[in-house]
């Protein structure tokens, strides 16, 4: 099947070209953490400030991503890892079209992040929220800890799924110490620092 497939990029405008159309450098910026730890809810405080400056943000959020790309993948290990590449892939063409791409996954495994920076490449930025399992419990936003407690869910990150913190993220946010507000402007200093 390889054999079949041309892929051809030079006929396209350049990805130079389109981040100076749109003022900006494409990036990646791959927020993770637990249910409930805060990543959607930074990752739109971060879409509506780069909006106000005019910059140009695509959001890739885990739920709507397996509503639709990824609906035919569940929660197992080899699942999950199909879910953070499928993701990975996308987030690379946005980024090689000179669009800042916020995701919001759990991607639970060192392993899983690895392989997302490494199908990336430079443009990635590995933030991880943090926050501890009885504190996301407590949130619930979805309620799904609720439903984990009656047994209603199965291969649950941090309670019979595992969930490994990282050993070289660009940024750690704590939200059991940080408002969503104070994430979003540390997460803002990390893109400014980015070449445009």
């Amino acid at each position: 099947m390889a054999d079949n497939i041309h892929p051809d990029f030079e006929r396209f405008i350049s990805r130079e070209k389109k981040e100076e159309i749109l003022g900006q450098r494409g990036s990646v910026l791959w927020l993770y953490g637990m249910s409930g730890s805060g990543k959607s809810t930074i990752a739109t405080e971060v879409e509506k400030r780069l909006a106000a400056q005019g910059r140009f943000v695509v959001v890739l959020d885990g739920d709507n991503l397996r509503s639709g790309l990824n609906a035919d993948l569940g929660f197992t290990d080899e699942a999950r890892n199909e879910n953070v590449r499928r993701t990975a892939e996308v987030a690379k063409i946005f980024a090689s079209q000179g669009v800042i791409t916020l995701i919001s996954v759990i991607a639970p495994l060192r392993r899983f992040r690895e392989m997302a920076r490494e199908i990336v490449g430079e443009d990635f930025k590995e933030i991880y929220i943090k926050a501890d399992f009885a504190t996301c419990a407590r949130r619930d936003p979805k309620g799904l800890y609720a439903k984990v407690s009656e047994g209603k869910v199965a291969n649950f990150t941090g309670k019979d799924s595992g969930f490994e913190e990282p050993e070289k993220a660009e940024l750690i946010l704590d939200t059991q110490k940080l408002s969503p507000e104070e994430s979003a402007e540390k997460i803002l200093s990390l893109i400014s620092e980015l070449p445009k």
